[in-house]
């Protein structure tokens, strides 16, 4: 992997890409689906290639690099270890980084789903793959020693908060919405 890609420049250019793919197809999918269904499942899709975007991109001239050399072979299982500081794109620190990352995945299922009465079975499935998601991009990080990242017990459990966060709040605005009254004319 070259220095031309990677830190934030390729990390907010692969999200406006696909942020349109999303969006096109999202206006195609609205006829199907509804306005509201369509966005919430393109917007779920696309979120999820925007964490992968944030926590898999190499971070060249970012301070939270991890260096090959200096990573360890095995994932952390310090929680709350030390945790850099963030970066310029969101100043609060890594760990509140990494919780806010997956709340609007968390919002994003609940209103994609709660169309369907199978949503109450589905969602909280997919809060499950939204955890089994953190952690496989942990291992990731652990077997990728060229991305310049880290395996961190303290992430998953960030990223599985924030989830869990944008859950609730995905409840809350399904009940405000009401999804399921989409007409799909």
């Amino acid at each position: 992997m070259d220095e031309w890609f990677g830190g934030t420049q390729s990390m907010v250019a692969g999200a406006l890409a696909t942020g349109i793919g999303f969006a096109v197809l999202a206006a195609v999918l609205r006829r199907r689906l509804g306005w509201l269904g369509a966005l919430a499942w393109c917007g779920f899709a696309w979120w999820l290639v925007v964490i992968a975007l944030v926590t898999l991109v190499p971070l060249y001239g970012i301070d939270l690099a991890v260096p090959a050399e200096t990573r360890s072979d095995t994932c952390s299982l310090d929680y709350g270890g030390p945790a850099p500081e963030g970066f310029w794109i969101f100043s609060g620190g890594q760990r509140l980084l990494n919780t806010a990352l997956f709340v609007p995945a968390g919002a994003l299922l609940v209103l994609a789903t709660a169309r369907w009465r199978i949503g109450w079975v589905m969602a909280p499935l997919g809060l499950l793959g939204l955890a089994a998601y953190s952690l496989a991009i942990e291992l990731v990080q652990l077997e990728l020693a060229r991305i310049d990242r880290a395996c961190d017990i303290t992430d998953f459990v960030d990223n599985v908060v924030g989830a869990v966060i944008g859950f609730a709040a995905g409840v809350v605005l399904a009940a405000a919405l009401r999804p399921w009254r989409a007409r799909t004319a």
